[in-house]
């Protein structure tokens, strides 16, 4: 099905160019405006014309962790930018995203899944439809990534542990996602340029949950040396293993200190050493982003 962005790339302007021609808006140039209906016609394209009434309204949020406590600021964050411009949201899991995709009322897709696919959300752009993804690149003229500085905010974490004086590292990461590559890349080169070894032993494997925090808890218990500090990549995963060490009677951070990353608001309470990532911000302007690129091309 060809689309505008189709037009656009063969017209060589914005695709906002080609929905102005269009819609037979006066703010572009005689000379555009004929070649762009030249090409538009050339590739069969079919434009409908909508009324206010008749836009597509509905936004779909693709997520699964629903006990994961930071994505309640990010959809705030959304909901707040999305009802301000009369926009709706459809909450939806991985297993859904491409069912509720289809249909016709959807206009963009917001992605903080990790278990969403590639492939599924090119295949989604692929049909035109505008999507945002948090925390992962993907190469797709339809699709734009906001991204945390998950590195840096490491790094300054680390600065401060190693200024502390610490010198035995345990490491907790979560799935094989952007996020936990960069934090984990951050805490390696902090030792590096501090000459501070670590064995990969030390390296441990969560799931981002409290479960995935206990259990590398339960695994550093085993050794025969504990390590003086476990940087976890994120608060949820802190907080299991915090509450893991507490039942077997080891001190916080007497016996092991704990760190997380993302700062939601339960590690506040717990006094747990971790980095603030601004979620509602990242929420809000992750769906201005959308709204203003499904405006674009109406």
């Amino acid at each position: 099905m060809v689309g505008i962005a189709d037009i656009a790339k063969k017209a060589g302007v914005s695709m906002s160019t080609v929905s102005n021609v269009l819609n037979n808006r006066k703010n572009v140039g005689q000379r555009t405006r004929e070649k762009v209906l030249k090409i538009a016609e050339e590739l069969s394209y079919e434009h409908k014309t909508q009324n206010a009434e008749q836009r597509r309204k509905t936004i779909i949020v693709n997520f699964s962790d629903f006990d994961t406590l930071f994505y309640l600021d990010i959809l705030h964050g959304i909901n707040d930018y999305a009802s301000k411009r009369d926009y709706h949201l459809l909450v939806c899991t991985a297993n859904d995203l491409i069912h509720y995709a289809n249909n016709d009322s959807i206009c963009g897709v917001i992605v903080i899944d990790s278990h969403t696919d590639d492939s599924t959300i090119i295949s989604i752009a692929n049909k035109h439809i505008p999507v945002i993804t948090l925390d992962r690149e993907l190469s797709h003229q339809m699709i734009k990534s906001i991204l945390v500085s998950n590195y840096e905010g490491e790094r300054q974490l680390m600065e401060r542990l190693v200024e502390k004086g610490y010198e035995k590292f345990a490491f907790l990461k979560g799935h094989d996602t952007t996020d936990s590559k960069e934090r984990y890349r951050a805490f390696r080169d902090i030792l590096k340029e501090n000459d501070i070894p670590f064995s990969r032993n030390d390296l441990y494997e969560g799931d981002w949950h409290e479960q995935g925090g206990a259990q590398a808890a339960r695994l550093i218990m085993l050794q025969e040396r504990m390590p003086q500090v476990l940087v976890c990549a994120n608060d949820m995963m802190a907080i299991g293993a915090i509450r893991k060490f507490q039942d077997n009677g080891i001190r916080i951070p007497d016996d092991i200190a704990v760190c997380g990353f993302d700062d939601i608001i339960i590690s506040r309470y717990l006094g747990l050493t971790t980095v603030n990532v601004p979620d509602y911000e990242r929420g809000f302007l992750a769906g201005q982003a959308l709204i203003n690129i499904i405006d674009s091309v109406k």
